[in-house]
């Protein structure tokens, strides 16, 4: 293929990307009361939090960025695959046969991130920040600012899960190798408390540690990951 035949097919799989992000985000707004009501404030009640709106349009807006998002995560296995389909031409036929593995690994990856926020990080997270500060001050949280944090929260915890998909992807193409990442450990765990630190902003020393002490078992994975796929010379 020259130059402008990639150019067209990665014209086309990012327009066959966007349609499945289009097609999960209109299968979210048709469940987006559920999504909403059922999912990301079940946290808030649980936290006892007060929520408001302070826009005249506030929520209108705020369920289609919702959407958007959802629609997002759901249409994720079909944006890998159109990213594996545009690289494969480059690789050997024995290599193509993962990429039906990949992106079922890398979408349970995300999931498992996901489920980890949801029900470990953002529960402490929430309690933290209800409890915090003087008795006689009322907090009143906007639901924009807080959706932004689930959200967020949600979003990071999924991609920082995609670790050793990222390792096995690295050494599979010859830029990664399990003795490099040894030699970089220090350096590494360093960036993973800053990464725990960025991921989980205003909180509490407890759920930085909680996602931080993931993210260390995930690059010891990710290690052991790219030892077994590591390029052969």
């Amino acid at each position: 293929m020259t130059f402008l035949e990639h150019l067209e097919e990665l014209r086309w799989r990012i327009i066959y990307a966007l349609i499945g992000i289009v097609i999960g985000t209109i299968a979210a707004w048709i469940f987006i009361d559920f999504f909403i009501d059922q999912i990301l404030l079940i946290p808030a009640k649980k936290a006892n939090f007060n929520l408001q709106n302070l826009r005249p349009f506030g929520q209108l807006f705020l369920y289609f960025e919702v959407a958007i998002i959802i629609g997002l995560i759901l249409s994720l296995p079909n944006i890998v695959y159109q990213i594996w389909k545009f690289i494969s031409p480059a690789l050997r036929e024995n290599e193509k046969k993962y990429i039906s593995a990949i992106v079922v690994f890398t979408t349970v990856c995300f999931l498992i991130g996901v489920v980890f926020a949801y029900f470990i990080m953002l529960p402490l997270t929430l309690k933290f920040a209800a409890q915090f500060g003087s008795q006689d001050i009322v907090n009143n949280f906007a639901i924009d600012e807080y959706l932004s944090i689930i959200l967020s929260v949600i979003l990071g915890a999924g991609l920082v899960f995609e670790l050793p998909m990222l390792s096995f992807f690295l050494s599979k193409i010859g830029i990664l190798t399990p003795s490099i990442m040894r030699r970089y450990r220090r350096h590494s765990i360093v960036t993973i408390l800053i990464l725990a630190a960025i991921l989980t902003p205003g909180t509490d020393p407890v759920s930085q540690v909680l996602l931080a002490i993931p993210l260390v078992f995930l690059y010891e994975i990710s290690i052991l990951v790219s030892k077994i796929f590591q390029k052969k010379d």
